[in-house]
């Protein structure tokens, strides 16, 4: 898989579990603010669009809407 693809697959996970907990990028803003983490909606939506993006940015998302898990398929 190359590296594009990889980027895709990502950031569609997160969107995937953004959309499956009906936030949005203002609601996961808020939700980073809660764990002590500054994003600007902008840059979120950059972010995601790019598809990339660190590890640590990944975990704390996740962590900061309440995922427990990760299913890559």
């Amino acid at each position: 898989m190359t590296e594009t693809k990889w980027e895709r697959l990502v950031s569609g996970l997160l969107k995937a579990e953004l959309k499956l907990r009906g936030l949005s990028y203002a609601d996961l803003v808020e939700k980073l603010a809660a764990i002590g983490v500054d994003e600007k909606e902008a840059n979120i939506s950059n972010k995601l669009s790019r598809g990339r993006f660190s590890a640590v940015f990944f975990a704390q998302c996740l962590k900061a809407i309440g995922s427990q898990r990760l299913k890559f398929d």
